[in-house]
């Protein structure tokens, strides 16, 4: 049992089997009193009572009227995740998944609030080899389909529309006008003149191309198809429709020959073998980044593969389940929700859980290795790593990371980033002393992760 310095919270961490803690809290009286009272004069601001004037009512004068269990219920649904927090501080911990918190005695007057919780927390590391490892690092590439690729991206951009004679096939372009009908009546937005519809683009209601297929200038054709069940108007879900359509043009897109000229007009080169090097040495650039983010997660991968980590189902269970929530929480974002990303997915929540499994206990391992290594080096970032580590959030912010870096040690979330920081050092020193090999061939991603002699 290890007693932790108290911020306005006292914490005990008593220590359980499989990465678990039971941490024991209290509030300090004056703590509890001020928070009741802050939490007294909010309710207080739409109560009306005799005497007194709208929103001037006296804290305990509302905690008389409401009854002191009721006021202070309230105080501790509105601050226990803060004092959680503290606590957490406090004990310096490093939580993993939900905690299961219970409340003590419900305390009288002048006495303190006590709780207890249990929680996962990061797994501790046995250090193996961290230093003198051999590790695979491929060479960065830019394979010739990858340079055929882009620039045949390159002359879709600089491509044009040209009217052609004959049938209009997939890929081709058309202009018509047409008129929707329901039954004999037409409705709105079912009109349209000198519309460019691209054949084959899924843009129009499902069957309305595929009857396009084969059309010549000035054809008419009478196309007839069902608005989806889940079509944006609601009133045309579900409805089938007619469209007397006149095709106007048929147009194909003519790509610029891929020689001399074409490198001159779309990038300024004299000759297409300078803009083939040209895009080679940008994909070599790009493929090198990712070679070196390979290479160091390989030499972290390593250094995991030689220390000894014990990483508990349910823990593997928890760090699982923050994954996936942290990245439907970015997809929501995006405007992706969860039940759609299911949907898109075809797969079920416990199925995205069970598959998540593997990454979730290398994440751990990883954690547990990289703290041990802070530990064990002593690494600690310095004040300037620190506040160029803050410098783009702050610009974004409008503020400076002097004042940035104040805000977040008064919301206790410095010691997040002081972590990460001393963390991506760890990496580096791993990194530093690791001896980069030849990657075999179809082989990149194994590193050998032996200590070099």
């Amino acid at each position: 049992m290890r007693a932790m310095p108290a911020t306005v919270v006292s914490a005990t961490v008593t220590d359980l089997p499989e990465s678990r803690v039971r941490v024991d809290v209290e509030v300090p009286a004056a703590e509890l009193e001020r928070r009741m009272e802050a939490v007294a004069r909010s309710l207080g601001r739409d109560m009306k009572m005799p005497g007194f004037r709208k929103g001037k009512i006296p804290p305990q004068v509302v905690a008389q009227r409401l009854g002191r269990e009721m006021v202070l219920d309230e105080t501790i649904r509105q601050t226990l995740g803060s004092w959680y927090l503290q606590a957490i501080d406090a004990g310096s911990l490093h939580p993993v998944g939900d905690p299961d918190v219970s409340l003590g005695t419900p305390p009288g007057a002048g006495e303190p609030l006590t709780f207890h919780f249990e929680i996962g927390v990061r797994p501790s590391a046995q250090l193996g080899t961290y230093k003198g490892l051999e590790v695979a690092r491929r060479e960065p590439l830019a394979d010739e389909e990858a340079v055929e690729a882009q620039l045949d991206e390159l002359r879709q951009r600089m491509s044009k529309l040209e009217t052609v004679p004959g049938p209009a096939a997939e890929g081709d372009f058309v202009v018509m006008d047409y008129e929707g009908r329901l039954g004999d009546e037409p409705f709105e937005g079912g009109t349209g003149a000198d519309q460019l519809i691209e054949l084959g683009s899924g843009r129009l209601i499902p069957g309305f191309e595929e009857q396009l297929a084969g059309a010549a200038a000035e054809e008419e054709r009478t196309i007839e198809v069902t608005f989806p069940e889940d079509y944006q108007a609601a009133h045309l879900a579900g409805q089938a429709a007619t469209f007397q359509v006149t095709i106007k043009e048929v147009r194909r897109r003519v790509l610029p020959e891929l020689d001399d000229t074409f490198a001159n007009e779309a990038a300024g080169f004299e000759s297409v073998a300078e803009l083939r090097e040209d895009v080679a040495e940008r994909l070599r650039e790009q493929d090198a980044q990712r070679a070196e983010a390979e290479f160091r997660e390989a030499c972290l991968d390593a250094a995991v593969a030689h220390a000894t980590v014990d990483v508990p189902d349910a823990l593997v269970d928890a760090r699982a389940r923050e994954l996936l929530d942290r990245m439907l929480h970015q997809l929501e974002h995006q405007g992706i929700s969860r039940e759609m990303y299911f949907q898109i997915s075809g797969r079920t929540e416990e199925e995205l859980l069970a598959e998540g499994r593997d990454d979730a206990a290398q994440t751990l391992r990883r954690e547990a290795v990289l703290a041990a290594i802070v530990e064990a080096e002593q690494l600690a970032p310095a004040e300037g790593d620190v506040l160029d580590a803050l410098q783009a959030s702050a610009a974004r912010e409008n503020t400076t990371p002097e004042k940035l870096r104040d805000r977040l040690d008064k919301a206790g979330r410095l010691d997040d980033l002081v972590d990460d920081l001393a963390q991506r050092a760890a990496l580096d020193l791993i990194v530093e002393h690791a001896t980069a090999v030849p990657a075999p061939a179809q082989a990149a991603e194994t590193p050998a992760g032996e200590p070099s002699e």
